[in-house]
């Protein structure tokens, strides 16, 4: 027996565990505070054997308590940068407000002398600071050295050329004083900030001039393109890294700037007279990002190689593109970002290669994305039939979309589908061509992994063997890079379902697109389901589970029959026809797959497309929602029948699902009316038994089929409107209750459930049901008595469907009797009384709440041992 102490003894217990927990925290703490403090230092007097990570201390010092704080060291030189920060900020300050406060009280003279002279000892101060080995002091100074020199141009403007244009006179200063600091900073060669600002000083000249000349926004973005190239030279060949990270962002800027003026202007050209200078622009800067690209690092080459792409396609498509209506020049772009694939044999480095590689992808991508709205528009547009089923045949195929989009505008879209889709189906094809083609970018070359020759042409057959090759990391062992490429089957899966999916579009956006009369394109898109249904079942028969070719034809199947059933429904005949055909197609298909998923997938939808031909055949014979009710449990009686012949298959389960929903929706259909709700109800209870005949189905369909016949004669008494249900339960009861003693006998560890439960479920709940109407005594006394004496057998011979049923019948019909009373006494009590009686109600359980716990267990442990 386990032994529990009392509350106080376990309080006090954890109020002492916790107390040593704390004292071990603030020992240990101690002990890293003193750890971390001999680690940061270096030791000079340290043995040359002393490992520092070590438990002890350093030798040659005295052991030190656990709880030693060594003393702090001195204060870093941070401190003495922020005190020389602020005393060159200070500085500038006191020079701003001298020159333009104080600047009008002195002579030309003064001015001069003044500003020469502090200019001049500022700048000469950094260098003997810096032989003095006062680098930090040095920098302040020559900071304050470069905000004098600004003043310095600014007052030469203001006294010497106050006429001059600011513009011009700001590029020239910009130029010069970027010269001179660059001059100053290679000359003092250990100041950090004087180059850096150069810098960012020469980002100015040409934009100002360019500016101040009133060049054209072409001219504006060669001055760009020009800083840009610059700025790159600098990153690549300049000196410390504070210059080259500040060249690369000042060139990304204005290379980005250049792109952006020059795509502007060459997708708002009128002609390709127009497109002609802004794609010289954009080539030239696709030509120096790619320069820069052969010369940077990996991750700089990729980048470089993206915008190189991106510019080329913008540079040469636009031409032809200003040239085009507005629906065609997406298709100029993509042959461009196509012909971006030639540089696999261009020679180009791999990782830039690549990067152009990744802006055709992107290109292709941003193309197909420009045809996903009237793609998606063909796909549900024919939802809109479905306010008014079988209202005729529209004239063509855009009448029945009831979509406003520009179709005149789009007919590119189907032609650029098409070419990517044969693109993708040509490569899935020849695909060990595409390796051999692709192998140079995928193996790593000698510079990257150290092997020698491994990028030598000789050497692309040995790193990439074909055939027996197991994938991409095949090809190189060149660590986690190699590790994430996906395996050739993936990509190649991918191509042949881009292939597929793509082509399926093309052909749905023609038919709108050429606008089809509406015959056509109900026999055309039933067609394309026939087509992907036969990819699918090719591909699920192969055993390729791991290709995507077949998924995405299984799904494109699905989407695609669901589309033209939808779009069917514009006529009785192409209804018939369409949903018949997909029936009879997917059932095929479902009989041919050799797997199971794509198997039941396939016999689902068949069963869907059955059970909407059994509605059309209720809406043709013009029968009410309610008498069309009964003709839908066709489909699930034979997906019964079905069931019953595939017995384990695992298709089986996944079919007679699927009709049960159909018979659900049977039911729907007749609850407006309560004899055919009944009828339904009944006809689904011999289903149900006839499922429950098999072993497998036997635990779910043998409750349901009681439950349906007792909820079928409930709603057939209610519909006739009888008063003594009784008359009529009685008789099934008594009978029942035999053949349940008599089945108890022969089987004594038979359920009480299975055995007494429907005969006594068949009068109790109907009679109580009629009971809460009932406004005589007589009904509830008798059904009061009855559901004691059942209540008292169950408990007396352990049956549990006895004691549970009669109970909760007796509670309901008790509580029935004491409603009027209840209700009149809540009436005169106070109101504040309920919520206080409830609270100390929740406050006694809470108080024994273990108590009740087990009382509770044991009522189920009770009640689990009934039969």
């Amino acid at each position: 027996m386990e032994h529990v102490p009392p509350p106080a003894e376990e309080l006090a217990r954890l109020d002492r565990e916790l107390a040593e927990l704390d004292a071990r925290r603030a020992q240990l703490l101690t002990r890293r505070t003193w750890l971390l403090a001999a680690l940061r230092p270096p030791v000079p007097t340290t043995a040359p054997g002393w490992n520092p990570s070590g438990w002890g201390a350093p030798p040659g010092t005295p052991a030190q308590p656990w709880g030693y704080v060594p003393k702090q060291p001195p204060a870093p030189r941070g401190a003495q940068n922020v005190l020389l920060t602020l005393g060159g900020l200070l500085l500038t300050v006191a020079a701003v407000a001298f020159t333009l406060v104080s600047w009008g009280s002195m002579g030309i003279g003064g001015r001069s002398a003044v500003l020469a002279s502090v200019t001049l000892g500022a700048l000469i101060a950094p260098a003997v600071l810096l032989r003095r080995g006062l680098a930090a002091t040095a920098e302040a100074l020559a900071a304050l050295a470069l905000v004098l020199t600004l003043l310095d141009v600014y007052a030469v403007h203001a006294v010497a050329a106050p006429d001059t244009d600011g513009l011009g006179f700001t590029a020239v200063a910009s130029a010069v004083l970027a010269a001179l600091w660059a001059a100053y900073g290679l000359a003092l060669g250990k100041l950090r900030l004087p180059l850096p600002a150069a810098v960012v000083l020469a980002q100015w000249p040409l934009l100002f001039w360019a500016w101040a000349a009133g060049a054209p926004a072409l001219v504006v973005g060669w001055a760009l393109l020009a800083t840009a190239v610059l700025d790159g030279a600098i990153a690549l060949w300049g000196k410390g890294a504070g210059v080259r990270v500040t060249a690369c962002v000042g060139g990304s800027a204005m290379g980005l700037s250049a792109l952006v003026v020059g795509l502007a202007l060459s997708t708002t050209a009128s002609g390709p007279l127009g497109a002609a200078g802004p794609g010289a622009l954009l080539l030239a800067a696709a030509a120096a990002a790619l320069a820069g690209a052969w010369r940077t690092p990996k991750g700089f080459a990729r980048t470089g190689g993206v915008v190189a792409g991106l510019a080329a396609v913008a540079a040469v498509g636009g031409v032809p593109a200003a040239a085009l209506p507005d629906g065609w020049r997406v298709l100029a772009y993509l042959l461009c970002g196509l012909a971006l694939a030639g540089v696999v044999r261009a020679g180009v480095p791999r990782d830039a290669a690549r990067g152009v590689l990744a802006a055709s992808g992107a290109v292709v991508a941003g193309s197909l994305a420009w045809a996903l709205p009237p793609l998606a528009a063909v796909l549900l547009g024919p939802v809109t039939l479905l306010s008014d089923v079988w209202a005729g045949s529209p004239e063509g195929f855009r009448s029945a979309l009831g979509s406003t989009l520009p179709w005149s505008e789009l007919a590119a879209a189907p032609l650029m589908l098409a070419l990517v889709a044969g693109l993708l189906g040509s490569a899935y094809r020849w695909w060990p061509s595409v390796v051999r083609i692709t192998a140079p970018l995928a193996a790593p070359r000698a510079a990257d992994t150290g092997t020698p020759g491994a990028g030598a042409p000789g050497a692309v057959g040995a790193a990439a063997p074909w055939p027996g090759w197991s994938g991409w990391s095949g090809w190189s062992g060149a660590g986690s890079d190699a590790r994430r490429r996906p395996s050739a089957t993936t990509l190649r899966g991918a191509a042949g379902a881009g292939a597929v999916a793509l082509g399926w579009g093309a052909l749905m956006l023609a038919g709108v697109v050429l606008d089809v009369p509406y015959a056509v394109a109900v026999a055309g898109e039933t067609a394309l389901v026939g087509v992907l249904l036969a990819l699918a079942v090719r591909g699920a028969g192969s055993g390729r589970s791991a290709s995507a070719v077949p998924v995405i034809a299984l799904v494109g199947a699905v989407a695609g029959a669901v589309s033209v059933g939808v779009l069917s429904l514009a006529s009785e005949g192409a209804s018939y026809a369409v949903f018949g055909a997909l029936a009879v197609l997917f059932a095929g298909a479902a009989v041919r797959a050799g797997a199971e998923v794509p198997r039941a997938v396939f016999a689902v939808a068949a069963v869907v497309w059955g059970t909407v031909l059994t509605g059309f055949a209720g809406r043709s014979l013009g029968l009410a929602p309610h008498e069309s009710a009964p003709l839908m449990l066709l489909v699930p009686a034979l997906t019964m029948l079905l069931g019953a012949r595939l017995r384990r298959n695992p298709v089986a389960l996944p079919v007679e699902l699927t009709g049960a929903l159909g018979a659900l929706v049977a039911v729907g259909l007749a609850v407006s009316d309560a004899p055919f709700l009944a009828l339904v109800l009944a006809l689904c209870g011999v289903m149900a038994s006839g499922a429950a005949v098999r072993p497998e189905r036997r635990p779910v369909a043998g409750y349901l089929a009681a439950a349906l016949f007792v909820l079928a004669t409930w709603v057939r008494l209610a519909a006739s409107e009888v008063s003594f249900p009784e008359a009529y339960t009685l008789p099934v009861t008594v009978p029942a209750l035999v053949v349940g003693v008599l089945r108890r006998r022969g089987d004594p560890e038979a359920s009480s459930w299975t055995a007494y439960g429907p005969g006594l479920a068949a009068t109790l709940l109907p009679s109580l049901a009629v009971a809460w109407t009932d406004t005589d005594w007589l009904r509830p006394l008798l059904l009061g008595v009855a559901a004691l004496v059942i209540t008292l057998l169950g408990a007396r011979y352990r049956l549990q469907a006895l004691l549970l049923l009669g109970g909760a019948v007796l509670a309901l019909d008790g509580l029935h009797e004491l409603a009027p009373y209840v209700v009149q006494v809540a009436g005169a009590l106070p109101r504040w009384l309920p919520p206080a009686l409830a609270g100390l109600l929740l406050l006694v359980v809470g108080a024994t709440y273990e108590q009740r716990l087990r009382d509770a267990r044991r009522l189920r442990d009770a009640l689990g041992r009934m039969r």
